[in-house]
């Protein structure tokens, strides 16, 4: 055999630039770099050494032989030639990957077969002894690479991908490779800081990837040292007493490196689930004197144990799939920009990402940014110096004010002198003065985003006096006002509930997405509530009862109050919250109308119109509706006001209802939705089509004198006018739209009926 010989090392695509300089470090000569692989010679002892320090590489292939290669004929005798024998034993398992197209081989699965063929067909014995296919554990994995007419077989020395490190056996929902985080910590500058004694914290660390890829790099322990199964094991070309020798070697070394005063390195994981899987990687690398994880939120990040220590903040934050994750995960970003500059001043960070855009909004600029690739997914590593001068931040200071500043810092920074020698440039002394509290520096918000702040706040301001007046703390405070930024914004209380509208086809998406941003930026000031209370959904086309379909299970009820009586919303579980704010005025009406009267709320939702009729001194209420969910909802609400006496609560299909009923009341509600198909009822319901007949059916239901409040919510909706012919119909649609809905009158149409 030679003394050296050509290896192909794989690796995630975006890695090359950084293997080909791991690799030549290790002995590797002659390199070169391809596409997701690095191409050179070595000798044996660098191959193997490849195998073992190498953080980087998927695999180590050891070119046996490159051939021409026209059809599946020329496959076949290409690796027949093979000297087999010097490789592995007759009755051995075996393994074959074939990749690549052409040549007449247009499925790898055929590929595979006839190089299979060719080394069984070699190695079969007189006795009949052939090698056998095991594609878990083979005592010999083979590769083919088909390369433009050109064969390039090769014998796999890794055995498993050398990313399985082998600690980790328990991950998150979304790991990161581990050879991917080696090569993030090496490019962020991790091996230039742990140097130096410096510290490594990861505010969202899942499982550990980074802190164990960091801890071994810092350490200096081959991050295969644990590995016992290799490729080449059982390969007849293996020597033994050379693999043993560096290995031995990499086994001091590991031990030297421990024996150092362990790193500072911490783990701060939200999710509690996470902790102790995190904790037994840990422990399985066989870092646990080193790596510290506890559970903590990324608002509350504290990475240092004293002033003096830095390093490297490092982290891979979520990034959604979705718009609507993307929107949701933007004050995740804007916390930790915040933690940056506010406790980990001097440190450097990283920041790993699948969204720059999200990236972009932590108010602290990145000097670098690199591309690579987790998986498919595009991603950038943002390394950023946490220096003042870095800071995008609304604050703006006057030269005066600068002045000041530089001067206590130089007070601060000058040594222990007799005061009356400390003087400011005019030749007077400079006067010490307490230190300022810390301040929190908002990121500074675009030119859009502060645009949309101003609107907020005049909206605000317009309705503050009506708001107090009428003892209101749930309105619609902006409702696509501004056509670019499309979104409807609610307040409950303490909370803002934010409804995006789908953009238009015609709108470029990461235009949509950039003015999504700076209007969540713009709101937590503007509203000065707590990013944590900001809750987005996406609000597009809904056929059926789609709007009323959970979208999430939190079941986090929050209690709001509208004239007199208190309510509960639910923000994050479904499209809608269980209070149509626009009918306020409706249920306000019907508040005031209800006293001695028998209410009947059709198509009920959550009661609330029902809520207020008792409210108002109903003699009884009777609410209808379908879902259970939502009359179990309406019970609560009923409940939470002392009114569960008289109050019935009826699920079924509302027409069948009607039609059976033969009860009367004095003053009835109807808010049917547009279009129902629930498999609970018979038919389908539309509103359009099926307006008379449900009229008919609750104008006998209702007694002398009484009256029918009839309202919808779709837009084209055109009231049938033989209805007038029957009925005394007035449209009360004007005195139903309450200030914080004047800029949408379209809303909701409302009309007003009695017997004739």
């Amino acid at each position: 055999m030679s003394d050296r010989f050509e290896l192909f090392l794989t690796c995630p695509k975006g890695l090359e630039g950084l293997l080909i300089e791991e690799a030549v470090g290790l002995g590797l000569e002659e390199a070169r770099e391809h596409t997701s692989a690095v191409r050179g010679m070595a000798t044996m002892e660098a191959a193997y050494r490849l195998c073992l320090w190498s953080r980087l590489a998927n695999r180590v292939l050891l070119v046996l032989k490159r051939f021409p290669m026209k059809d599946a004929e020329d496959l076949y005798h290409g690796v027949l030639d093979v000297e087999w024998q010097d490789h592995m034993l007759s009755d051995g398992t075996l393994a074959v990957e074939f990749s690549g197209h052409g040549s007449g081989i247009d499925n790898t699965h055929f590929g595979a077969l006839k190089v299979k063929d060719a080394i069984v067909d070699k190695l079969r014995t007189p006795q009949g002894d052939r090698p056998s296919i095991d594609k878990l554990n083979p005592d010999l994995r083979i590769h083919l690479r088909l390369d433009r007419g050109e064969a390039i077989l090769s014998l796999d020395l890794s055995g498993h991908s050398l990313h399985q490190r082998g600690y980790r056996l328990q991950q998150g929902a979304a790991p990161l490779k581990e050879n991917l985080a080696a090569a993030i910590l090496i490019r962020s500058g991790w091996p230039r800081i742990a140097a130096k004694g410096g510290a490594l914290a990861d505010p969202m660390c899942g499982v550990g990837t980074f802190l164990v890829e960091a801890g071994m790099i810092a350490a200096d322990m081959a991050p295969n040292l644990r590995r016992e199964q290799w490729g080449f094991t059982a390969w007849l070309g293996h020597v033994p007493a050379l693999w043993k020798k560096l290995h031995e070697e990499a086994v001091e070394r590991a031990a030297a490196g421990l024996a150092k005063p362990p790193l500072w390195i911490r783990g701060y994981e939200a999710d509690p689930r996470l902790i102790q899987p995190g904790r037994n990687n840990v422990e399985r690398a066989g870092l646990s004197e080193w790596i510290k994880i506890y559970q903590g939120e990324v608002a509350t990040f504290e990475p240092r144990p004293d002033q003096n220590q830095k390093g490297l903040v490092i982290c891979n934050p979520p990034y959604g799939e979705r718009l609507g994750d993307e929107a949701s995960l933007l004050y995740l970003y804007q916390n930790l920009g915040e933690r940056l500059r506010q406790a980990c001043l001097n440190w450097e960070a990283a920041v790993f990402t699948g969204a720059p855009d999200l990236g972009k909004r932590m108010g602290i600029r990145s000097h670098k940014q690199y591309s690579f690739w987790n998986g498919a997914l595009p991603c950038k590593l943002l390394l950023i110096k946490v220096l003042p001068d870095q800071f995008v931040t609304g604050e703006r200071r006057t030269p005066e004010q600068r002045q000041a500043e530089r001067e206590q810092a130089a007070y601060d920074q000058a040594p222990n002198e007799p005061q009356e020698r400390k003087f400011n440039k005019n030749g007077n002394p400079i006067k010490p003065t307490p230190a300022p509290a810390p301040v929190i520096e908002q990121p500074r918000l675009s030119e859009g985003g502060q645009m949309f702040a101003n609107r907020l706040q005049k909206n605000l301001k317009a309705m503050g006096k009506w708001v107090k007046r009428e003892g209101i703390d749930c309105y619609r405070v902006y409702d696509a006002d501004m056509p670019e930024y499309a979104m409807a914004i609610d307040l409950y209380h303490d909370w803002v509930h934010v409804q995006e509208y789908a953009a238009p086809k015609s709108i470029d998406p990461e235009k949509a997405s950039a003015r999504m941003f700076d209007a969540l930026a713009a709101i937590p000031q503007a509203l000065n509530v707590d990013k944590s209370r900001v809750v987005v959904k996406r609000r597009e086309r809904q056929s059926g009862t789609k709007q009323y379909e959970r979208q999430a299970a939190q079941g986090k009820f929050n209690e709001v109050s509208e004239g007199g009586v208190k309510l509960l919303v639910n923000l994050t579980d479904y499209l809608d919250t269980g209070l149509f704010l626009d009918h306020r005025p409706m249920r306000m009406r019907i508040q005031k109308e209800a006293a001695g009267k028998r209410f009947l709320n059709l198509f009920c939702y959550t009661a609330t119109a029902s809520v207020h009729a008792a409210k108002g001194g109903a003699r009884s209420t009777t609410s209808v509706d379908l879902s259970k969910t939502y009359l179990d909802w309406a019970r609560r609400n009923l409940s939470l006001n002392g009114f569960s006496d008289k109050n019935r609560l009826e699920q079924g299909d509302v027409m069948a209802w009607l039609e059976s009923s033969r009860d009367e009341y004095d003053l009835i509600f109807i808010d049917p939705p547009t279009f129902s198909n629930s498999k609970r009822m018979e038919g389908i319901f539309d509103v359009q089509r099926d307006q008379v007949q449900l009229i008919d059916l609750a104008m006998a239901r209702l007694a002398p004198g009484g009256v029918l409040y009839f309202s919808n919510n779709f837009r084209k909706f055109q009231l049938e006018e033989n209805l007038a012919e029957r009925y005394a119909v007035e449209e009360i649609s004007a005195q139903t739209i309450d200030p914080d809905f004047a800029r949408n009158t379209k809303i909701h149409r409302a009309w007003k009926i009695t017997a004739r």
